[in-house]
């Protein structure tokens, strides 16, 4: 039965069309002086009283499946769904949106700075150049060296949240609050299969988990492959209406805007979480204080040792997960969220305004906002397994959108310098600087400066140092050798917390991993003048090697 013959759609509300789902009701008709209400979970006094509250009028119950009322509010308020999920953020707070690249103050201030800057070059092209590659130089050791202290600071501490398996199973069933899980997928037929069995495995009662698979309207074909993979009753299929722009955190604020769980965590189409996970971050968030807005489950590769690029973004991610974000968190500095098994309080997230679907690094942006407001960010003791890009030509449109997001979440959060020192700090203003703004550049910065290296092995080095003055010359060595020493280093220390012993020789070859980036970089560069707001899709299920679940420690099944 369709919703336009179950329901009467003229007794909705605009003004209530997110509490509809969110709190698991909706009208459906007048009957014998009363409003009947279709219910999606068990209807006591409070949730009667709070409908007769919201309606006006006494109420009869029903029974529904949460899945109708779900295609009833998207059928109902398409145009309210596409504003909210494209422009929710925009509205609440245009200079928090990426929406608009650069601000009219950002703008002139550019145009001065280049045309200054071009004057310059002119008149003295000698020590333009000179200063250039100086600044350039400074920035690039100035944030690997941030990195590294940062990183340094991490490794004596552990950020995660252990949860002991007998504190998993003293937890009551019918204690445990709604989860909604969040999976965004597009063009993802191939893997929907897997999706199915890897989030069919979560240990969490199916009545208090809500499951919603986010497909673009346009995306037949996946939507046809998940009804073949015959998915359980909680596996709600969310149509995302057309609209611009097409991205992930946009059809995530779909999601928001009709998830009914008080904790919300967000998968991509091929991880594979440990099925303890989401009770592990319940009791996690019951621990931790109140500002505490976000945990975020470390991520790992079951295809780790496919080839010299997934052994690299193996190694990347393990001393970002294991160093870098206690470092962050020990010092209280913002922490930029993962992309992926990401958990989060919904209130609190509601509160942020949701994704910014303008941002195509929208959880590091996240991340930020919610330390511009005090919140904090917690890592649980789970690990979701992923597909690591296998091939070079998606590693390089991957990394190209990453890096466009730090630049535009660079470029967002600097648009008032001086509201953002006031409200994280100076110290917190300068790591983000360095780590939002310093990334992007210090990746812009590898290519030319591996030029220039390689370019002094064939000029001779005493007319070399009459074209460039030595404290230039000696500062780009510097660069080259302690820079990517810190970064070898840093690769080299991140399996050991995960006993991937046999990664840490793979280390030494970072410098060619940072050209790639580098390479990503300009690419970047480019998409943010021409398309900032262009999602460039990461395909899955390309691995040669099947996934599986991360074996369990010793202590955590005792």
């Amino acid at each position: 039965m369709s919703v336009a013959d179950a329901a009467d759609t003229s007794l909705l509300d605009v003004g209530l069309w997110r509490r509809y789902a969110a709190e698991g009701w909706i009208p459906l008709r007048r009957e014998g002086g009363r409003m009947v209400v279709g219910v999606s979970a068990p209807a006591g006094r409070s949730l009667r009283a709070e409908i007769e509250r919201a309606l006006g009028e006494p109420v009869s119950i029903v029974d529904v499946p949460q899945s109708f009322i779900v295609d009833a509010v998207m059928d109902a308020f398409r145009d309210e769904a596409v504003s909210y999920a494209a422009d929710g953020l925009y509205h609440a707070d245009p200079e928090l949106s990426a929406r608009v690249v650069l601000t009219r103050p950002q703008r002139t201030g550019l145009v001065i700075g280049l045309l200054l800057a071009l004057a310059v070059a002119v008149v003295w092209p000698f020590e333009a150049i000179m200063t250039f590659v100086a600044a350039a130089s400074v920035v690039f050791l100035a944030s690997t060296l941030f990195k590294f202290a940062v990183s340094i600071r991490g490794a004596r501490f552990d950020l995660v949240m252990p949860v002991r398996r007998s504190e998993i199973e003293a937890v009551r069933d019918d204690e445990l609050p709604v989860y909604t899980v969040l999976v965004p997928v597009f063009r993802e037929a191939r893997v929907v299969g897997r999706l199915v069995e890897n989030l069919g495995r979560l240990d969490y009662p199916s009545d208090r988990l809500e499951v919603l698979v986010l497909v673009e309207e346009e995306d037949a074909e996946t939507r046809e492959a998940i009804a073949r993979s015959d998915p359980p009753a909680n596996f709600i299929v969310v149509t995302v209406p057309k609209g611009h722009p097409q991205t992930k955190p946009r059809a995530c604020n779909v999601g928001l805007a009709v998830a009914r769980g008080e904790y919300l965590v967000i998968y991509d189409a091929e991880d594979a979480p440990e099925p303890d996970q989401l009770k592990k971050t319940v009791i996690a968030f019951e621990r931790a204080s109140s500002s505490t807005v976000a945990m975020q489950a470390a991520l790992n590769y079951f295809n780790a040792s496919e080839n010299v690029l997934t052994r690299m973004f193996s190694l990347e991610y393990s001393y970002w997960f294991d160093y870098m974000l206690a470092g962050l968190d020990k010092g209280r500095l913002p922490i930029p969220l993962g992309g992926t098994s990401n958990h989060f309080r919904t209130a609190a997230l509601h509160e942020l305004g949701g994704w910014d679907p303008y941002n195509v690094t929208e959880d590091a942006d996240l991340g930020i906002r919610a330390s511009a407001l005090g919140y904090r960010v917690g890592v649980v003791d789970s690990t979701t397994m992923e597909e690591a890009t296998s091939r070079m030509g998606i590693f390089i449109g991957q990394r190209s959108r990453w890096i466009k997001g730090y630049m535009q979440t660079a470029l967002v959060h600097a648009r008032h310098p001086i509201r953002l020192t006031r409200e994280v700090g100076l110290r917190a203003f300068w790591a983000l600087a360095l780590l939002i703004g310093g990334t992007p550049l210090t990746f812009l910065g590898v290519l030319p400066f591996t030029i220039l290296l390689i370019g002094s092995f064939f000029v001779p080095w005493p007319a070399l140092a009459l074209e460039f003055p030595s404290v230039v010359v000696w500062l780009c060595l510097l660069n080259f050798l302690v820079g990517n020493v810190l970064m070898v280093y840093l690769n080299m220390m991140g399996p050991y917390k995960r006993g991937s012993f046999w990664l840490v020789p793979w280390s030494i070859l970072n410098p060619a991993y940072w050209i790639l980036h580098s390479i990503a970089s300009y690419k970047a560069l480019w998409q943010l003048v021409v398309k900032p707001h262009y999602w460039e899709k990461t395909e899955h299920g390309l691995s040669a090697q099947e996934g599986s679940l991360p074996e369990r420690d010793a202590e955590d099944v005792a």
